[in-house]
């Protein structure tokens, strides 16, 4: 069914184009529809097991080549190197699903939310029948605090408001009426005589018929999107990237070192078991492990500031957002309808059209709609001496409400309502404290005020009365009329205190602030200025809904104001973002807001949100402020820092050590180091690094967003990698020419050297000021990497040293190396300063990792 076919029809059409009437369907229509559509449900997501999902985690590519590389041990015999292997696989594994959240409940609390039970006719009377056996067709009966069971057409409507903010994010309650739209291709927020899935009745009573059910409903449309997984966010993009550049590298030298000396030195079986200690050396196995501790360290920090983190990973991505968007309402403005203004027609302030108001909202026994809420928490007005006479309700048609009061002597006729009709019941009217004749002058000065205060973007409401001569028993429509003209009230959803500082805060880290709302121009455009925000541009869903995909991505970049955007419309621009190259937040916290919180890089929402939009967020600031979010983005980026270290010195001191254990293997006629005295070496390398979650970062670090580079990260291997060869090579020729070092000898002191060396640079890398020891590393760092150079002298030393096959060294040797890592940290610090000038120079200063 299109359903824009409908919305122009009368109501008696209506029913014919869904083949129905007002007594409803039979129950073997219903029954054959429901064939035919389906249950009205929304799909319930399917849950994998605790088992599949533990085991999901060896996909990682680091982790399958360790299990490749155990294998291979066992066939070989060699127990010992296996099962440090398998050890260290385990360990990364179990703490990394321990860190995951269960799966997404996003679909079924969907279907909790909705209500079980809907009253339609059938068989010619009225029925309660279950939700899901709702079919397109049924009539459906509606009144206040009912939620919708399905989208529907009206058919008929008295005093009907509905609250469809969680699929619009509109803050006021909107006007249902049965009456055919003019203009079929208005957007869903201005589809008058149409109700969705999941909203709720404010006020008045209804007659609808279904036209979509279940997964085809708007609502459905968003459940649907919840259980298709998500696209591939920056930070996956990222280490998928960095995963298959690994294997490359590690495939290349393994293969090689293999080759060179099963064809030239050693037996294949030897040489083989060589190479897959070669590639555990190569592989940063605790990579897992270390983004664990890294992000729960993070989710620590950031719970301390008002950040709930639900999905560890989505962290990283927090620290390279660079476009948040978000909704205007609640997150720059408070969610709440605030009287702002009470004018007479000339637009000054006037006292007596804040009190008439005020009677008029107080003594009216009708549901009251937010605006008379906002009047009359303004400012408690003193009537003790008003009585109440009557009132005529309000009604769509006239779009006002009235209500006589008595006063002192005076019964007094006041009128609120829609500026429009409260003038043309008017023939006079308040100008400069004087009543005179509402000529055509005075109300084009009544309509420019009118027109002036909708533009700034307030909600008005326009202020009648007078004075009645006749006491009567009660009063009716009819006694609208003749009345004096007093003024206006105008209401806004007022800027939250601390949104301009946020917003600043925002744009000097880097972030920019494109707002997606249901809201009109006018509304979104004054609560902007009344901020300091920097309109760019301003786009309507009508607009966009006419682009193509090319069209919207360059209007993506131009404009910063989304209005009248659908749940699909956001997605479209949040997808956009992405394609040209951003990483996007979405901050949301609407059922209309569930789709594009799974479509961002990084979903936000807040704690008092709806289930729908928590579940489908990664992240949950228990208050929304965008004060909050901004602190919780500078711990992303120390995360994202900490988490940068690791792989920059792993995989440069691996690729360096890796490199010079494959030159050497061209001329050595013996392995220049044991196969488990590499794993070793791995094994104490990782436990140095395993204490770099808890690193300070720089302050100048986390300043703007970081991007995952692989391009970096080559160029950082292939600079410090043979910075690291250069000192290997060197020790080998000390080793050989000068002290004429036996295998033995040969294997123990490069031990030393590689290990120290590894472990003693992160005080390098960590930091790009220079010297490096005006950054200070934390305190457990400090002592890892102190513990691990003291064993690396030690080891050798005692009974356990013989183990993995190290001899004593002379002393001479000791010596040696200190002044080979000396040299070496001074050698790194220059070559840092000079990458770091060079590579930024090149990226015009483009921040990145």
């Amino acid at each position: 069914m299109n359903t824009r076919e409908i919305l122009v029809l009368p109501p008696s059409d209506a029913l014919k184009w869904l083949e129905t009437s007002l007594s409803g369907l039979s129950t073997e229509e219903a029954e054959k529809r429901q064939s035919i559509y389906g249950l009205n449900e929304v799909i319930k997501r399917k849950r994998r097991s605790v088992v599949i999902e533990f085991f999901s985690h060896f996909k990682n590519p680091f982790i399958v080549i360790l299990l490749i590389a155990s294998f291979i041990s066992i066939f070989l015999g060699e127990l010992v190197d296996a099962l440090i292997i398998l050890i260290i696989i385990f360990t990364s594994v179990i703490l990394d699903f321990f860190q995951e959240h269960k799966a997404e409940k996003a679909a079924e609390l969907l279907r909790e939310r909705i209500t079980t039970t809907a009253t339609v006719m059938r068989d010619g009377r009225k029925q309660e029948i279950k939700l899901p056996f709702l079919v397109p067709g049924d009539i459906i009966t509606l009144s206040a605090g009912d939620l919708v069971p399905a989208d529907a057409r009206v058919l008929s409507a008295k005093d009907f408001f509905i609250n469809q903010s969680v699929l619009t994010g509109e803050a006021f309650p909107v006007e249902k009426m049965a009456s055919p739209l003019l203009e079929p291709s208005l957007g869903i927020h201005e589809w008058s005589n149409y109700i969705f899935l999941g909203t709720s009745v404010v006020s008045g009573t209804a007659l609808a018929a279904a036209v979509k059910t279940g997964v085809s409903t708007e609502y459905g449309k968003i459940a649907k999107t919840l259980i298709v997984k998500p696209p591939e966010t920056e930070f996956e993009r990222g280490m998928n990237s960095f995963g298959y550049l690994m294997t490359k590298i590690v495939f290349f030298l393994v293969v090689f070192v293999f080759f060179i000396n099963a064809l030239f030195k050693h037996g294949i079986l030897s040489s083989l078991l060589f190479a897959v200690a070669l590639a555990v050396g190569l592989t940063p196995e605790l990579l897992p492990m270390i983004l664990s501790i890294t992000l729960t360290q993070g989710a620590l920090a950031m719970s301390r500031k008002g950040v709930i983190v639900k999905h560890l990973e989505a962290i990283q991505n927090f620290g390279s957002m660079d476009v948040l968007c978000a909704d205007k309402t609640g997150t720059l403005t408070e969610n709440k309808i605030t009287l702002i203004l009470h004018v007479d027609m000339s637009g000054r302030e006037n006292e007596q059209v804040l009190l008439f108001s005020y009677l008029n909202s107080f003594f009216q026994s009708g549901l009251k709609s937010p605006l008379d809420d906002a009047i009359m928490n303004h400012r408690e007005e003193n009537i003790g001496d008003y009585l109440k006479i009557d009132e005529i309700p309000f009604d769509f048609t006239r779009k006002k409400i009235s209500v006589v009061v008595d006063h002192i002597k005076e019964r007094l006729f006041i009128s609120k309502g829609a500026p429009e009709e409260i003038i043309k019941v008017c023939s006079l009217c308040e100008w400069i404290g004087e009543i005179v004749p509402l000529s055509g002058e005075m109300e084009e000065k009544i309509l420019t005020t009118y027109y002036d205060l909708s533009k700034q973007g307030f909600r008005v409401l326009g202020v009648a009365y007078k004075r009645m001569e006749d006491v009567l028993p009660n009063y009716s429509v009819d006694n609208e009329r003749d009345m004096i003209f007093l003024g206006f009230v105008a209401f806004i959803d007022p800027p939250k205190e601390t949104a301009r500082e946020a917003l600043q805060r925002l744009k000097k880290a880097g972030i920019e602030l494109k707002i997606l709302t249901g809201d009109n121009e006018l509304v979104t455009t004054k609560t902007c200025s009344l901020l300091g925000y920097d309109i760019k541009g301003i786009s309507t869903g009508s607009e966009i809904a006419q682009m193509d995909d090319d069209a919207l991505q360059r209007v993506v970049e131009r404009v910063n104001i989304f209005t009248r955007v659908s749940p699909a419309q956001k997605d479209r621009i949040i997808i956009a973002l992405k394609r040209n190259g951003h990483v996007v937040g979405f901050l949301g916290d609407g059922i209309n807001d569930a789709p594009s919180l799974k479509t961002s890089d990084i979903g936000i929402s807040v704690d008092n949100a709806v289930d729908i939009a928590k579940e489908s967020a990664d992240l949950i600031l228990l208050k929304k402020d965008l004060n909050v979010l901004g602190e919780g983005v500078t711990e992303g980026r120390k995360t994202f820092g900490n988490t940068m270290k690791y792989i920059m010195m792993g995989t440069s001191s691996n690729f360096g050590n890796m490199f010079s254990v494959a030159g050497a293997s061209l001329f050595l006629p013996f392995l220049p180091m044991l196969p488990i005295q590499i794993l070793l070496n791995n094994l104490l390398y990782d436990f140095s690094e395993s204490t770099i979650p808890t690193d300070s970062v720089d302050q100048e670090y986390i300043e703007r967003p970081k991007r995952w580079d692989i391009g970096f990260i080559k160029k950082f291997i292939l600079i410090f990698g043979p910075v690291s060869s250069l000192f290997d090579f060197l020790t080998f020729f000390i080793l050989l020419f000068v002290f004429h070092a036996n295998e033995g000898h040969f294997q123990t002191a490069w031990f030393i050297e590689s290990l120290c060396t590894q472990t003693l640079i992160i005080f390098v890398i960590r930091t790009r000021i220079v010297p490096f020891y005006k950054s200070r590393p934390s305190f457990p760092l400090l002592v890892s990497s102190l513990l691990i150079f003291g064993l690396a002298f030690i080891l050798p030393l005692t009974p356990l040293g013989a183990v993995f096959g190290f001899i004593q060294p002379p002393w001479t040797y000791y010596v040696a190396i200190v002044l080979l890592i000396f040299g070496y940290l001074v050698l790194v610090e220059l070559v840092k300063k000079w990458f770091y000038q060079h590579y930024l120079e090149k990226q015009n200063n483009r921040f990145i990792i």
